[in-house]
């Protein structure tokens, strides 16, 4: 059986550059089977699902539903459904948790406030408080919006919880399906593709001791793509790994160029530019395309620290 997972990975896809882009998480507990879209396409009532997705529109608040690795049974009947929110950007990274027994609850909160990194419309709205507990291990699963996560993800998801690893939750969507199985670690938004338990458990080791592994890195969601390809492309060249050391404050251009600027918390810049390429070998960017494409992807063509770099303002 022909997967796009199989292909990517013997066309050497490149990784960076490749993750969704969100400044915050919303995430919802939701059993049962999802559909390809599953926000109107899974047993959270549609209207509610339509509704989250408007109101998400412009914040760069990205909603997704979760549930638990394993079996999915969905009783339909009224019960307490975990709900996540996590701000990634840099500086002002948090992970916060609540319970609730209605969905419709959340259509309540100001997604424009989550979205710029204000968590008190979170908890005032649903007695949220910051998250204690594990960082949280996503990985996308949904087969009815591609096989490959199903088929690839749904094991590794099973492993990581049989193995004694907390916060495992399967999740709808992440995007780019040929790299699966996919994963996302909040608080600090770092994706990875073609994860395997081992990695995915060097991962949560270093968010743990606020520290970024590099390797399947698919970029951090904080950035549109070609920040997260400046960004890591900063981390390889001076050799910096804690997590919230690097920021993207500035990019400029269009494609198929920018010129993006990456700050140190310590004041030292990067001047980073980055063009997009199509892929010349033609490839299924997904098991459902009907026809092949040539997906493009950020390449980092130069790295540069002025002489000035420290000088903040």
């Amino acid at each position: 059986m022909s997967m796009c997972s199989t292909a990517s990975r013997q066309l050497d896809e490149p990784l960076a550059a490749t993750a969704p882009a969100a400044t915050t998480w919303l995430l919802l507990e939701q059993p049962g089977p999802w559909g390809g879209k599953a926000l109107t396409s899974s047993h959270l009532d549609p209207a509610v699902g339509r509704a989250l997705e408007r109101a998400a529109r412009g914040t760069g608040v990205r909603v997704a539903l979760i549930r638990r690795p394993g079996h999915h049974p969905d009783r339909r009947t009224a019960s307490a459904r975990q709900v996540y929110a996590a701000h990634t950007v840099p500086g002002n990274t948090w992970l916060h948790s609540a319970m609730t027994a209605a969905p419709e609850q959340l259509l309540d909160l100001d997604l424009a406030a989550l979205g710029q990194g204000d968590p008190h419309t979170f908890d005032a709205t649903l007695q949220g408080a910051p998250h204690t507990g594990d960082p949280l291990t996503l990985v996308c699963t949904n087969g009815k919006r591609d096989r490959c996560c199903a088929l690839i993800g749904r094991p590794l998801a099973a492993e990581l919880a049989s193995s004694g690893v907390h916060g495992v939750w399967e999740i709808t969507h992440l995007g780019g399906h040929r790299f699966a199985p996919t994963v996302l670690v909040l608080p600090y938004g770092y994706a990875y593709g073609r994860a395997e338990a081992h990695t995915v458990k060097e991962v949560l080791h270093g968010v743990r001791e606020d520290r970024v592994v590099l390797e399947g890195c698919r970029g951090r969601t904080s950035w549109e793509r070609p920040g997260q390809a400046a960004e890591l492309a900063v981390r390889q060249a001076v050799g910096e790994y804690r997590a919230d050391a690097l920021s993207v404050v500035r990019t400029d251009g269009a494609a198929p160029r920018w010129e993006v600027t990456v700050a140190h918390a310590d004041g030292r810049r990067w001047q980073v530019t980055v063009a997009q390429e199509t892929a010349r070998t033609p490839r299924p960017e997904s098991c459902g395309a009907s026809v092949l494409g040539e997906p493009a992807h950020m390449v980092v063509v130069a790295v540069r620290e002025p002489a000035d770099a420290r000088l903040v303002g």
